[in-house]
């Protein structure tokens, strides 16, 4: 099989990993619905993958962010809690 050409070698190197971005919310909450906002722009943008949490639905999630929502997780990790910034969440996902 013959080698892959130069310039394939170099995008395939720069190709992101498998990103996971978070929403933790509570329905009827607008500061989720800010958040939500900014996700949807970054994630659509940068091609990343994102999904929601209700802490209604996870006893979980809710006693652990009750106090701090929305949460915003990036591949698990705690990113931001209340006000999400669109450029630290851009730099969080291309870094």
């Amino acid at each position: 099989m013959a080698d892959m050409s130069p310039i394939f070698r170099r995008v395939a190197a720069r190709l992101p990993e498998e990103r996971l971005v978070t929403l933790i919310r509570k329905p009827g909450c607008h500061l989720c619905d800010d958040a939500q906002s900014v996700i949807e722009k970054v994630c659509g943008d940068l091609g990343v993958p994102w999904e929601q949490k209700s802490i209604e639905e996870d006893p979980q999630l809710h006693d652990q962010y009750w106090e701090q929502i929305p949460v915003v997780l990036v591949d698990g990790e705690q990113h931001t809690f209340w006000r999400v910034n669109e450029d630290r969440l851009r730099r969080a996902l291309t870094a």
